[in-house]
């Protein structure tokens, strides 16, 4: 199986790795890596004391902590910034199969 290549400016070879999810179990909800991504790639939600997903708009009891998450993964185009910004290293990134 090959993968996507590219190359840099300077002529060298770059397979670029796309974001595929991000460790809720480690995520800050800090925001950084959201603030940096120029593509709409993630979104913060919120979860309640079991990790579930719930609706921003019920009772802010329900909401134990938010977290980023991948909401438009498509988007992504491999440039990994929000990884660089992230205090707790909490991106999974992927090659694009060819």
């Amino acid at each position: 199986m090959s993968t996507v290549t590219g190359l840099t400016f300077g002529g060298q070879t770059w397979i670029p790795e796309f974001l595929q999810k991000i460790n809720w179990d480690t995520c800050l909800g800090c925001g950084r890596c959201f603030k940096v991504c120029g593509r709409g790639v993630m979104a913060l939600i919120a979860l309640n004391d079991e990790g579930e997903v719930v609706d921003e708009d019920e009772d802010d009891d329900e909401i134990e902590r938010k977290v980023m998450s991948v909401v438009n993964a498509a988007n992504c185009i491999g440039c990994q910034a929000c990884d660089r910004v992230c205090p707790k290293g909490c991106h999974v990134y992927a090659p694009l199969p060819a």
